[in-house]
């Protein structure tokens, strides 16, 4: 597959091809499976309350059990009072789902695919910045008609400088190849990508991302 090759002016310097990696058949199913399962892993499930067992206080009972015309009570740490113990509240746990490294790469190979599919993967020569200045991004995504949306940038490696620079604008990101993942590249509406990186991401394959 041949796609358009520009420079950061915007203008189209030529033509490069794309492996056949971004030929992949989509399935829906397992990008939702891969996405939902990254998401799920980035929770702590650190959430936690106290049982009556747990919070201070109540050792001794709140009145005698007899005589007082008031509803007999243990402690006054019970779920039922004010201050009391929470009745099946979160408890620490886990939330990790474990994904095979296959599936992981096919959905990238996948999200990848569907971005040059609806035209949303622009492939740049080279990205280089001298100074870490915002105003050089802002018109570098201009050029390249990024939009004011989400935009991902994914080189081979990540210039410093254009990190930097891109710190003060909320809607863009920028990864190295060799980290890129399926959630990042769902969560672009522009993908900005270099042809170094584009090799990078194809050394990553071994018999997935085919057909």
């Amino acid at each position: 597959m041949e796609t358009t090759l520009f420079n950061v002016e915007g203008k189209e310097i030529g033509k490069t091809e794309l492996p056949g990696i971004f030929e992949t058949k989509i399935s829906k199913p397992l990008l939702h499976e891969v996405v939902t399962g990254f998401m799920a892993n980035q929770r702590s499930g650190t959430h936690s309350t106290k049982t009556r067992g747990e919070v201070s206080g109540g050792g001794r009972k709140p009145w005698k059990e007899k005589g007082t015309g008031n509803a007999r009570a243990g402690s006054n740490r019970s779920p039922l009072w004010r201050k009391g113990g929470i009745i099946f509240g979160p408890r620490p746990h886990g939330y990790r789902h474990d994904i095979s490294q296959s599936k992981r790469s096919l959905s990238l190979w996948m999200a990848l695919s569907e971005k040059i599919k609806d035209g949303n993967l622009v492939v740049v020569d080279d990205i280089p910045l001298d100074k870490p200045k915002t105003r050089q991004v802002v018109e570098i995504l201009k050029k390249l008609n990024s939009g004011d949306r989400n935009v991902l940038v994914v080189t081979e490696k990540i210039d410093k400088n254009f990190k930097i620079a891109s710190h003060n604008i909320p809607f863009v990101e920028i990864e190295q190849a060799a980290s890129l993942n399926t959630y990042q590249v769902l969560w672009a509406h522009k993908l900005i990508i270099t042809p170094k990186a584009i090799e990078k991401l194809n050394s990553r394959t071994g018999s997935e991302g085919k057909k």
